[in-house]
């Protein structure tokens, strides 16, 4: 079964070009669009879509909200935030809305496949262009202690907590709480997620 995508966005030029984008990959197909919240809940109450690439700007509701309410009303829905802004601060209250990536509108048809290929296989895709990941990457090493940065580089390597307790002459229970600390603050599900993360976006 071919990924629906309906696009949500006030600007007619970004409906069609982004339109026009997707008509060129064989592996998604557009199901519609909506030019503010209005028409886009409306569409939803008797039809449905894999993938919404949403604007964060609508003249009548902000995305971020729209993205909740969406996703409040179907779960399944896989939402990429698409917008001009490239700040930290629309990527995280995104991501906390429940979208699943994030797109600058003037993302390259590769940017575009690769995020919609990442969210349908169920993953998050957040780094797509360079200017994210730098910036993301300058965000988590704040966030990161030095020992903290240690141990993931050492976790990346493949070694278990009893091998970087070695290594670091600690306790594995504390390699542990530092593991559990990375994943908390770099917003991941488990290891696997954790070490993908950190290398996409270069923090290690």
């Amino acid at each position: 079964m071919i990924p629906r995508i309906f696009i949500v966005d006030d600007h007619p030029l970004v409906v069609e070009g982004m339109r026009s984008m997707l008509q060129q990959l064989s592996g998604f197909e557009v199901c519609g669009h909506a030019t503010n919240a209005r028409s886009c809940f409306g569409y939803f109450i008797k039809n449905t879509a894999d993938i919404v690439l949403l604007d964060i700007n609508l003249p009548d509701q902000n995305g971020i909200d729209i993205c909740k309410t969406l996703l409040q009303q179907r779960p399944s829905l896989k939402i990429i935030a698409l917008t001009n802004f490239d700040q930290l601060t629309y990527i995280q209250r995104m991501k906390d809305a429940g979208a699943k990536g994030y797109l600058l509108k003037n993302s390259t048809l590769e940017e575009i496949e690769q995020a919609l290929t990442a969210v349908m296989n169920g993953h998050e895709h957040w780094l797509g262009r360079n200017n994210l990941r730098d910036t993301m990457k300058d965000h988590n090493q704040l966030l990161l202690t030095r020992r903290e940065l240690e141990v993931l580089k050492l976790i990346a390597e493949g070694l278990t907590n009893q091998e970087i307790a070695d290594k670091l002459f600690v306790s594995a229970s504390t390699i542990d709480s530092h593991r559990k600390s990375l994943i908390s603050k770099l917003q991941v599900k488990n290891t696997a997620a954790l070490v993908r993360t950190a290398l996409e976006s270069k923090i290690i």
